[in-house]
C-alpha cells in the first residue's frame, strides 16, 4: 500500500514538473513571442486565408462569443447526421448499427461540450469513422474551445483598459496546432508501444486461458485515447473506458493518462501569471485549488484503502482494500486518486467503476463536479473559479465598505448578477433535473421505454438516488463519468440529459468572458493603500471560503439524501 501512496505523490509532482514549462510556453504562443513551433506559421498562415480570417482584426467580448458559439452549432449539426446514418457509412468493420435519434441527441451534444457521457458503449455503439470523425474531432475542438474563452479572459485581465478579447479563430487555431496536436503525437506514441491498438482492423477472436474464446474489439485508439485525456474529455475508445487492459494496458499508461489529463490545466495556470504579468496570483490561486484537491482526494484515498465495513463485520478480511469495480493491477490508492482527478478536472474517464466507491468516496466525486473550479477543465476550470472570485471580491467590498474592485476595475451590478445567475442556474440544472427524474421513478418504474423490466437502477435506496444525482451533476460540469448502476440510454435520460449538458457547458463560459469583456473595457483604477489585494493569501482563503459556503448551501439536501445518509446506513 505504501508504494500505491508513492505512485500518487509521484504522479502528482510529475504533473507539477511538466506543467510549469508547458505553462510558460502557453504563455508564449499566445503572447506572439518565439517558440519552437514557429515552423507552423505558414500553415497557419493558409488556414486563415482559406477560412478569410484575418488575424490582425480583434473581437469585443460580443464578437467573440458569437464566433465560438456559431461554430459549435454548425458542429452540432455535422455530428448528428453523421452518428444518426452511421451504420450506412464506411470504417464499419464490426457492422455497427445507426444510433436511435434520442441516442443520436445525447451523444453529439455530448461531446460538442467537453463532456463525453457515453450512453452507448464505446467499441459497439459507434463505428471508426464516427469514432475518429466525429468523437475524436469533437475531443480536439471543445478542448479548443475553452482554451480559447480562457485566453480571451486573459486579454482582458492582461490590458488596463480594452475591448480586444483577441481572434477567437487564431487563438481556437493555435490551440490545436501548437498545443493539443504535439502533445497528443507524443501520448499517442507511448501507448502504442504499450499496447494500446492503433489498426483499423475489426474484432479478434481470442482464447482466454480458461479455454473460453472471446470476440475483442479493436481499432485506431491510441490517438482518440491520448486526445481524451489531453483535452479533458474522457469518453472512452472502449465501454470500460480505461479500466479496459488495451484502453490502460500497465501501470507506466496508468500514470502517463492520469499526468496527461492534468497537465493542461495546471499549465494554464502557470500560463496566466506569465501571460498577465501577475505570477503570484496565479500561485495563489493554484494554491487554493491544490488544497481544494486535497480536501477531497485524502478522504477518498482513506475510504477506499480501508474497504467496506459491512465486510468487515463479517470477519471478512480486506487487506487489499476495496477491491469492488477496481482493477487488480492498478489498485484502490490509484483508483481513489484517479477518482478525484478525473471528477475535478472534468475529464470523467475511469479506471475503475464509480458506482462500486465507498459513500464518502462517491461524496468527494460528486462535491468535486459540483464546485467545478478546483483546476477544472481545459480552460473552462479557471473560468469557473473566475466566478467565485468576482462574487468574493463583492463581499469583501462589502465587508468593507467600498466599491469592489479587480485587477483595477470596477466590479459592478452588472458583473455581480452575471456571476450569481451562473451560480443559482447550475444549482437549478442539478437539483430540478434530479427532483424531476426522481418523481418518474416513483410514480413511473416500469415505464415502456425502461432499459431494465425493474425500472432505471440497479440499487434501490439511498444509492439509487445518488445514481440519478450523479448523473447531472456530472452533465451539468461536463464531467461524463458516471455511477453505472442507472440504465441511462433511454428516451428521458438522453434528452433530459442532454439538456443539461448544454446549459452547464454554455452558462459557465459566457459568463465569464462577458464580465471579463465589461471589466477590461472599464477606466482602469491604479492601485491605492485602500486597494483590496488579490494576489493574498488573505484573499485566496476568502475565495475558498465563497466556494465552500455556496456549495455547501445549494447542494446540502440532496447530498444528504444520497451519500451522507448511505455512508451513515453502513455504519
Amino acid at each position: 500500500m505504501n508504494t500505491e501512496i508513492l505512485g500518487i505523490i509521484a504522479s502528482f509532482l510529475i504533473t507539477i514538473l511538466l506543467a510549469f514549462p508547458l505553462g510558460k510556453y502557453i504563455a508564449r504562443v499566445f503572447s506572439g513571442e518565439k517558440t519552437f513551433t514557429d515552423f507552423l506559421n505558414p500553415f497557419e498562415r493558409r488556414i486563415f486565408r482559406w477560412c478569410h480570417v484575418d488575424p490582425a482584426k480583434g473581437m469585443n467580448w460580443k464578437e467573440f462569443l458569437k464566433a465560438m458559439l456559431t461554430i459549435n452549432l454548425l458542429w452540432l449539426v455535422y455530428a448528428f447526421v453523421l452518428l444518426l446514418f452511421q451504420g450506412h457509412l464506411p470504417l464499419n468493420p464490426d457492422g455497427n448499427p445507426d444510433m436511435t435519434p434520442d441516442l443520436t441527441f445525447n451523444t453529439a451534444i455530448s461531446f460538442l461540450v467537453n463532456c463525453n457521457l457515453q450512453d452507448y458503449s464505446g467499441e459497439t455503439g459507434v463505428t471508426y469513422l464516427t469514432q475518429l470523425f466525429v468523437i475524436t474531432f469533437l475531443q480536439f475542438v471543445s478542448a479548443a474551445t475553452g482554451i480559447a474563452c480562457l485566453i480571451a479572459l486573459f486579454n482582458g485581465l492582461k490590458q488596463k483598459t480594452t475591448t480586444n478579447l483577441g481572434n477567437f479563430w487564431v487563438i481556437f487555431t493555435k490551440t490545436i496546432t501548437r498545443i493539443l496536436l504535439p502533445l497528443c503525437l507524443i501520448m499517442a506514441v507511448l501507448l502504442a508501444f504499450n499496447g494500446t491498438p492503433t489498426s483499423f482492423d475489426g474484432k479478434d477472436t481470442i482464447t482466454t486461458l480458461q479455454g473460453d474464446t472471446v470476440q475483442v474489439s479493436r481499432g485506431p485508439a491510441a490517438g482518440m485515447i491520448a486526445i481524451k485525456h489531453l483535452g479533458t474529455n474522457g469518453g472512452g475508445w472502449f465501454g470500460a473506458n480505461s479500466a479496459h487492459p488495451l484502453e490502460n494496458p500497465n501501470y507506466f499508461t496508468n500514470m502517463l493518462e492520469i499526468v496527461s489529463q492534468t497537465l493542461i490545466p495546471v499549465a494554464l495556470l502557470f500560463a496566466m501569471g506569465w501571460y498577465i504579468r501577475r505570477k503570484k496570483f496565479a500561485y495563489i490561486v493554484f494554491g487554493i485549488m491544490t488544497v481544494g484537491m486535497l480536501v477531497l482526494l485524502i478522504p477518498t484515498v482513506i475510504s477506499e484503502v480501508h474497504g467496506n465495513p459491512e465486510i468487515s463485520r463479517l470477519g471478512v478480511s480486506q487487506a487489499t482494500g476495496a477491491m469492488e469495480g477496481k482493477e487488480v493491477r492498478i489498485g484502490p490508492a490509484a483508483s481513489g486518486y484517479w477518482s478525484i482527478i478525473t471528477t475535478i478536472i472534468s475529464t470523467g474517464s475511469v479506471n475503475s467503476m464509480h458506482d462500486s466507491s465507498m459513500p464518502v468516496s462517491g461524496l468527494m466525486q460528486m462535491l468535486g463536479m459540483l464546485i467545478n473550479a478546483f483546476y477544472g477543465g481545459d480552460g473552462v476550470g479557471f473560468l469557473n473559479y473566475y466566478i467565485y472570485i468576482i462574487i468574493a471580491v463583492f463581499i469583501s467590498g462589502l465587508m468593507v465598505g467600498r466599491t469592489p474592485e479587480f485587477m483595477g476595475h470596477k466590479v459592478e451590478a452588472r458583473e455581480v448578477k452575471i456571476a450569481a445567475l451562473v451560480t443559482l442556474l447550475s444549482a437549478f440544472v442539478v437539483k430540478g433535473f434530479t427532483a424531476l427524474a426522481a418523481y418518474y421513478f416513483v410514480h413511473h418504474p416500469n415505464a415502456d421505454w425502461a432499459v431494465k423490466p425493474s425500472g432505471w437502477l440497479n440499487n434501490p435506496g439511498y444509492h439509487g438516488f445518488s445514481e440519478m444525482l450523479y448523473q447531472y451533476t456530472s452533465c451539468n460540469a461536463n464531467n461524463g463519468s458516471g455511477f453505472e448502476g442507472l440504465a441511462d440510454n433511454n428516451p428521458f435520460w438522453n434528452i433530459t440529459a442532454g439538456l443539461a449538458l448544454l446549459a452547464g457547458r454554455y452558462l459557465p463560459m459566457i459568463g465569464p468572458v462577458a464580465i471579463g469583456g465589461l471589466l477590461a473595457g472599464k477606466k482602469y483604477i491604479p492601485e491605492s493603500s485602500g486597494t483590496l489585494k488579490v494576489d493574498s493569501f488573505t484573499f485566496g482563503i476568502m475565495t475558498f471560503a465563497v466556494i465552500i459556503i455556496i456549495t455547501a448551501l445549494s447542494y446540502f439536501p440532496p447530498l444528504i439524501l444520497g451519500p451522507v445518509a448511505e455512508y451513515f446506513s453502513m455504519h
